[in-house]
């Protein structure tokens, strides 16, 4: 539990062993198993702890850290803007690097926090949506 809140998900990563037979087979078999795609239950609360002991926590209403989190999103954006896919491509071996895990951090939390405060199962909804995108987008023949 997490501020009243009951918190799934894991922040593990599909086993790439099964990318060349596509996204389907690779959900059927998670699917059936109990290893999480995400599991974010450790960055909940470090999040909800941190904002608690600020008293920040009648900020963190939905609208709010929707907005924060499009925020965050359009600052990574601005490192990019005008950028070449090659450039863009060769970031992280830029001065850029820094900014940008600092910005992927800031997402990161602010979607952590929005999913604890909506009282979504972060990793369920992931499963769901891949499955659905495998249904949509096929593997060419």
């Amino acid at each position: 539990m997490v501020g009243g809140v009951r918190v799934e998900g894991s922040l593990t990563c599909l086993n790439l062993r099964f990318a060349p037979t596509g996204y389907l087979r690779a959900l059927k078999h998670y699917r059936h198993t109990t290893m999480p795609l995400i599991d974010i239950k450790n960055l909940q609360q470090a999040a909800y702890d941190f904002g608690e002991a600020r008293h920040w926590g009648k900020y963190h209403s939905p609208k709010n850290l929707a907005m924060a989190l499009s925020v965050e999103v359009s600052e990574l954006v601005e490192i990019f803007q005008w950028q070449t896919e090659d450039e863009s491509r060769a970031v992280m071996s830029t001065a850029k690097r820094e900014h940008v895990e600092q910005e992927l951090a800031d997402i990161t939390i602010y979607l952590t926090q929005l999913v604890t405060a909506l009282g979504v199962d972060l990793d369920a909804a992931v499963r769901a949506k891949m499955e659905i995108n495998a249904r949509k987008y096929p593997v060419p023949e």
